[in-house]
Parts: C-alpha cells; sequence; structure tokens
C-alpha cells in the first residue's frame, strides 16, 4: 500500500539546461512524473549556442536590450574558465573522450557534447518537451496557500499558435540567469547615434574590423571579448569601475598598443563621444556592454509572493524555496559564484526528496527568519542587493549539502578551483593552457569521482 506521503508528483520542469536535466533525473529518481519544457530543439540551455542573433543585435532608440529572443549567450571562441576536473555531476564526471576537445579548459562546444551525453546515459530525453515555450506559470483555483496547490503551465509550441495547458503538482523553474542583459544607466544613452549592444549578442570579432570599440566591464567576458577584439578592431577601450585591475590584465594592456584602460562612463553625446569620469572623451563606433544579467520570470505569477527586486529574487528560503509555496514551487540555480553543478545535484535532490515526503522544511515562520537574518548579515556586509544571490563560499554549498546527506564538495575540487582563478588573476592570456598543478590533478584522477564508473567510452587521464 502507498501512503500519502509518498504518493509521486506530476512535475513540471521549465529548462533542459544543467540545472533541469539534473532535477528531471532526481525527481524520475523518487518516483514522480516529469515533464521537462523546453524552448530550444535540443538539451543545453545557455551552452547551446546559437550564432543568429537576428534584428536584436544592437539596441537601438526605443527598442530594450532585453527583449532579444536570443537565449544563449555564449560567444563563438569562449573556453570554459574552470578545469574540467572541477566541473561535472558527481554521477558522471567531465572526462575526456576520444575525437573531441582534450583540453582541460575546453571550448563550449565540449560541454553541450557532455550535457548530452548525460541526457543519454541517464535516458532522459523522453521526458522533455522540446521546441516548447512556457508563456504562463500560475496557480489554480487561487484561494490561499496550502499543501495542495497546483499549478496551471500554458506553453506554445513552435511555429504554432495552440497554447498548451496542463495541470502540475509542482513546478522547478530551472530556466537559468545568463538571458536578460543587465544595462547600465549613462546619461545620454537613448539617444546616442551609433550601435550599442550588450555581450549577451555577441559572437564573432569581425563585424568590429577597423573600428573604435568601448567595452563597458572589465570581468571575464569584457576581459574575453576584449582580448578578441584586439586582432581586428582599431582601438579597444575598457571601461572599468575600478582603475585597479588584475596582474593579468595589466600585463595585456602592456602588451597591446591599441588597448586602453578607462574609468566608467560619464555621458554619451549624439555624435559619437564619450566622455569618461575623468574627463578624458573619444569617438567609438560601437559601445559593448559587459554589464552582467538580471533574473526574470516574465511568465511567472505567484501573486506577488515571489518578486525580483534589484535582482533579488524572494523571498526563497535557502535560494531555493518561496516559503508561502514550498515545496510545489522552487528554483534550480539562482545562486552564483559557485561550483555550480554539483551544487545542482543538492538542489535537485532536495526538491525530489522533499516532494515525495521523504524529508520536510522549517516552518514557514522558521524559513522567514532564515531568510531576513540572511538578508540583514548581506546589508551589514556591505553587500548591494543586487549581488544578494553571489555566494563565493565553499562552505555554503557544503551547509547546503547537508540538508540532504549531499556529499561535502571534495578537498581537491576546491583546491583546483583556487588554483585557476589565482592562475587567470596573473596570467589572464595563458592560464587555460598554462598551469602548474600536477599534484592536485594527480589526486583528483585517484578520486572515486574518477574512477568508481564507467561512463561510457571516456578516460581519465
Amino acid at each position: 500500500m502507498v501512503s500519502a506521503r509518498n504518493i509521486p508528483k506530476y512535475v513540471c520542469v521549465i529548462g533542459a539546461g544543467p540545472s533541469g536535466l539534473v532535477a528531471a533525473k532526481e525527481l524520475r529518481k523518487e518516483g514522480h512524473k516529469v515533464v521537462v519544457l523546453e524552448q530550444n530543439h535540443d538539451v543545453g540551455g545557455q551552452w547551446l549556442y546559437d550564432p543568429k542573433v537576428g534584428n536584436q543585435f544592437s539596441l537601438e532608440k526605443g527598442v530594450s536590450a532585453t527583449s532579444s529572443s536570443v537565449h544563449s549567450s555564449i560567444y563563438e571562441s569562449l573556453r570554459l574558465t574552470s578545469p574540467r576536473e572541477i566541473m561535472g555531476f558527481t554521477d558522471f564526471p567531465f572526462l575526456i573522450k576520444k575525437d573531441r576537445d582534450t583540453r582541460r579548459f575546453p571550448g563550449h562546444k565540449e560541454l553541450l557534447l557532455y550535457l548530452q551525453d548525460y541526457c543519454e546515459w541517464f535516458d532522459l530525453r523522453d521526458m522533455i518537451r522540446f521546441n516548447t515555450k512556457v508563456e504562463y506559470v500560475g496557480i489554480l483555483d487561487y484561494a490561499g496557500f496550502g499543501k495542495d496547490l497546483k499549478w496551471i503551465v500554458k506553453s506554445i509550441v513552435k511555429d504554432s499558435d495552440k497554447v498548451i495547458s496542463d495541470v502540475f503538482d509542482a513546478v522547478v523553474v530551472a530556466t537559468g540567469h545568463y538571458s536578460h542583459p543587465r544595462l547600465p544607466s549613462i546619461k545620454g544613452m537613448d539617444t546616442w547615434r551609433r550601435k550599442q549592444m550588450h555581450s549577451h549578442l555577441y559572437r564573432v570579432p569581425e563585424p568590429f574590423s577597423n573600428q573604435v570599440v568601448v567595452v563597458v566591464g572589465n570581468s571575464l567576458s569584457g576581459t574575453d571579448i576584449s582580448m578578441e577584439l584586439v586582432n581586428v578592431a582599431k582601438e579597444i577601450h575598457l571601461s572599468s569601475k575600478s582603475l585597479k585591475i588584475s596582474e593579468g590584465l595589466s600585463k595585456v594592456i602592456a602588451k597591446h598598443d591599441d588597448l586602453y584602460l578607462h574609468p566608467t562612463i560619464d555621458c554619451l553625446h549624439e555624435d559619437g563621444r564619450v566622455v569618461f569620469a575623468d574627463g578624458t572623451c573619444l569617438k567609438a563606433d560601437t559601445i559593448i556592454y559587459c554589464t552582467g544579467y538580471s533574473y526574470s520570470f516574465p511568465f511567472l505569477d505567484t501573486k506577488g509572493e515571489v518578486v525580483v527586486d534589484d535582482d533579488r529574487v524572494g523571498p526563497l528560503f535557502e535560494h531555493t524555496f518561496p516559503p508561502n509555496l514550498a515545496p510545489s514551487l522552487s528554483f534550480m540555480g539562482i545562486p552564483r559564484k559557485l561550483i555550480g553543478f554539483p551544487f545542482f545535484e543538492s538542489q535537485a535532490r532536495w526538491i525530489a526528496q522533499l516532494l515525495s515526503g521523504e524529508r520536510s522544511l522549517p516552518s514557514r515562520d522558521e524559513m522567514m527568519k532564515s531568510i531576513q537574518d540572511f538578508y540583514q548579515s548581506r546589508e551589514a556586509a556591505g553587500v548591494p542587493k543586487h549581488n544578494t544571490h553571489d555566494i563565493a563560499e565553499f562552505e555554503y554549498c557544503d551547509k547546503y549539502g547537508d540538508y540532504v546527506g549531499f556529499p561535502h564538495l571534495e578537498e581537491w575540487r576546491k583546491e583546483l578551483c583556487v588554483s585557476a582563478l589565482v592562475n587567470s588573476d596573473v596570467n589572464l592570456e595563458t592560464y587555460r593552457d598554462s598551469y602548474d598543478d600536477e599534484e592536485l590533478l594527480r589526486v583528483a584522477h585517484q578520486s572515486p569521482h574518477f574512477t568508481q564508473l564507467d561512463v561510457g567510452g571516456f578516460t581519465s587521464i
């Protein structure tokens, strides 16, 4: 006899990227019936490279940068910023496969192939409805909150006007957070007549041949794109919030006569002038905003229970569960700046076991207090609201895993992550191909993560 607490749920997972795939696997493992709705033709999410950006290539007056229909922000030359050893799920390591990209920091296509392999290995495709875009998710027969919520999900199949409506016991939002451009507010930005674009729509350097380009932001995409443009553009002017830059970026700027560092932009003029905060001025052909991304869930109607306020999604207990709607509504992959794939696993396992009744959440009041305590600690530390979900702590991943008995991050994984970060800070142009961590690699490849499973044609070297 099946007990009430273990009745399988009918669960909708939105998105077939890394977090959506592992959510589907863990939910099925717990006996739930799962449907994954994916707007693209294949798995991969952000890693499904799309070279076409259509007529959204530049920001025109009156056209929002956030209106782009393109999901992926991957540019053609992008390589991983972390070594493959620390990537991948714990039960399917990201190993080398014959006749593929064997580099420790492979290109984006290799990670997509890894996700496709993962999907095949765990037989996940039958759960996925491809080319299906979610238009609306809302509470069915809303009359207050409780344990027996139902969700109506409306979706549209590509190239069809037909709306499909389904009712689910639970919804897992796994849509990622690198598709909705975050733009700065700059005086004159709305009337600047030349080309403006967000890095979300950058793909290849050739369109910027012989141009004067201003790149706003010196984070990963800003430095990557700047280093690529030096081969084709006339000049690249990198605008940064701080002129105290890494040793690696300093080396790059010193090496290239056509790459310049500037403070933030003060204002833009219609004739193409860009005026910086220090009073310097130049005429540019293009501005590329490498200014990050915002969280956006335009399809989601929670009657105000979950809102996005200056990139703070909440209230969410442990960045995952809205107290009044949990566990029937959950969010995957909200935290940033952590080792993603193992964290997604712990999230997925917790969600799946909560829905099956194997585990339970604290009371609503306890969850709300935890959230408020967290907000207050961030504010006391001077962390801006829009950085609420920037974690950057191994300890948080371990604490989160304790909720569901998920193993702590291995020490070698943490050390390899730190080693890559330190190396990139010093050797920005070469860190992906030049490193000195052989002992860490030896320890990593002797760990059960690499030796306990035969994952079909992959090798650990």
